[in-house]
């Protein structure tokens, strides 16, 4: 076991955790307001587009990384639109941003760079680390700004929820609506800024998804955005333990990709280890984690 726990294990660990993390803080910030977020898995994919369309146009990552943030806000303020404006069902109106972001990115990607598969390679962020081995891969990773972008998030989220009046406001729409509506609150207001957000954060880890890879590639957010949502419940809606859910998960996908080189296993059980393991956590939390009471 000692050759998968190493240095460069725990660099990986942390690589693969921030998109999770973004995605579940924005899960977090949407569904406390009282909306359910299962759109997360698009807003990763459009946001990591944004990020390759912007860098690549601009030939600036920087200009990149807000892309996707702004990406991802967009998507955000349509699935608010419907789902909070227009009072569409909200698993309905997540499923069918999902299929959205899908198809359209693969059609862009067409017409863009005449390919259905991927972009071509986006400007660097930061350097490449080079010599060291594995303490050189944790160091790029402890410093990389998009990194330090999402543990302010995951401060910043912790913060606004349970710190601020806007996150009183946030929590009671998401609790009872009709008593904050009483109290000069507006749910639709409120609900609509979290929605947003949410989709501005996740768009974040779509940019790192993307300069992670230094290109986008089609569908390339791979179902994180589900195991995301399944961290924020695990978590119980708060962002401190859901971000440590998503440290967890991390964990298996990282294990799942050393076990491929040194386990004797069939490579689709290995595969499926990160899942399996989602869907008997939360699984195991039904009934025992209590959602916010209006989430719908």
């Amino acid at each position: 076991m000692s050759e998968i726990f190493t240095i460069a294990f725990l660099a990986q660990l942390l690589r693969i955790a921030v998109p999770y993390a973004c995605a579940a803080m924005g899960g977090v910030t949407s569904e406390r307001s009282g909306t359910v977020d299962l759109a997360l898995e698009g807003k990763l994919l459009m946001g990591a587009f944004g990020a390759a369309v912007f860098g690549i146009s601009s030939g600036s990552a920087v200009i990149g990384v807000l892309g996707g943030v702004f990406v991802g806000g967009l998507v955000g303020l349509l699935h608010a639109i419907v789902a909070v404006r227009l009072r569409a069902d909200g698993v309905v109106t997540g499923v069918a941003i999902n299929l959205l972001a899908v198809g359209l990115t693969r059609l862009l990607l067409r017409l863009l760079y005449d390919s259905s598969s991927n972009s071509p390679k986006l400007p660097n962020l930061v350097g490449d680390p080079s010599g060291g081995g594995g303490v050189a891969a944790l160091v790029h990773v402890l410093t990389h700004p998009l990194f330090l972008a999402t543990v302010a998030a995951v401060v910043l989220v912790h913060v606004m929820i349970s710190r601020t009046r806007f996150g009183l406001r946030l929590r009671s729409v998401g609790e009872h609506p009709e008593a904050a509506e009483s109290l000069g609150v507006r749910p639709a207001r409120i609900r609509t800024f979290a929605v947003v957000l949410s989709g501005a954060i996740a768009g974040l880890g779509g940019a790192w998804l993307a300069f992670d890879q230094r290109q986008f590639t089609h569908e390339m957010s791979a179902g994180r955005g589900f195991i995301a949502l399944a961290a924020v419940i695990v978590g119980g809606w708060r962002p401190l333990p859901a971000a440590l859910a998503c440290l967890a998960f991390g964990l298996l996908e990282a294990l799942q990709i050393a076990l491929q080189g040194v386990a004797q296993l069939p490579s689709q059980l290995v595969s499926a280890l990160p899942f399996v393991v989602t869907i008997i956590a939360v699984a195991g939390l039904v009934g025992r984690s209590r959602a916010p009471a209006a989430l719908k």
